[in-house]
């Protein structure tokens, strides 16, 4: 039996998945810089794998657009696109506003205290100019948000959770500096109350305008 579950686990299809996921995990991580080759010989050695699975990865992120061909010398990473930037924040808003609305009637007194808790915290780090545990508080609280979606709306909780993947590498550019730490915080301060207040149109408006200010506050690659 651990002979069989050891073949499976070296599997060539659990190899392609596994590269694949490590490999777009570091795209949108922003691991690699804009405009870098990404060769198969050299991910291989990053990787510890062979070229065949890298070279399946490299073709599946084409179809998603994390990389794009580079002729023969393989592929690069995509610089960052204002348009593309516009529509994923534009998309964010719609779903992550209708999300909080949903939420206005599932969220607990002892969830809003959490949430209370990871302000309180990622404004204790802003203050110390402690800008990472700004992001990790941040991220907390959001990812405490959509976890309450999970059972009751899974389909939004899956669309979401795939678009945060797509965010996230253009979210931690609303925190370098000043204005983009206080405008999150005291965004995330009117979520809560919104949600206090148990009110869902209140609640849907509130996140757009807090997505609508994390894009003006976003400026990648000093577009």
């Amino acid at each position: 039996m651990k002979t069989n579950a050891s073949k499976r686990t070296r599997s060539p299809r659990s190899a392609r998945e596994r590269t694949y996921r490590l490999l777009r995990k570091k795209l949108l991580s922003g691991s690699y810089a804009p405009n870098q080759r990404l060769t198969e010989e050299a991910i291989a050695r990053e990787l510890g794998v062979s070229r065949t699975p890298v070279r399946e990865a490299l073709h599946k992120l084409d179809l998603e657009g994390l990389v794009e061909p580079a002729g023969a010398r393989g592929f690069r990473v995509p610089e960052d696109s204002v348009a593309e930037m516009d529509e994923l924040f534009a998309i964010r808003a719609v779903m992550e506003g209708h999300a909080l609305a949903c939420l206005s009637g599932l969220v607990t007194d002892e969830q809003i205290a959490s949430l209370h808790q990871f302000i309180d915290e990622a404004e204790k780090a802003s203050l110390a100019g402690n800008i990472k545990d700004v992001f990790e508080y941040n991220t907390r609280f959001h990812d405490l948000l959509y976890s309450l979606l999970a059972h009751e709306r899974p389909r939004l909780y899956n669309l979401i959770e795939d678009m945060r993947d797509y965010v996230v590498r253009y979210r931690k550019n609303t925190l370098v500096n000043l204005k983009g730490v206080q405008r999150s915080i005291l965004g995330h301060k009117k979520i809560v109350m919104a949600l206090s207040l148990g009110d869902p149109q209140l609640c849907e408006h509130v996140m757009r305008k807090h997505v609508s200010e994390a894009r003006e506050d976003t400026n990648p690659s000093g577009l």
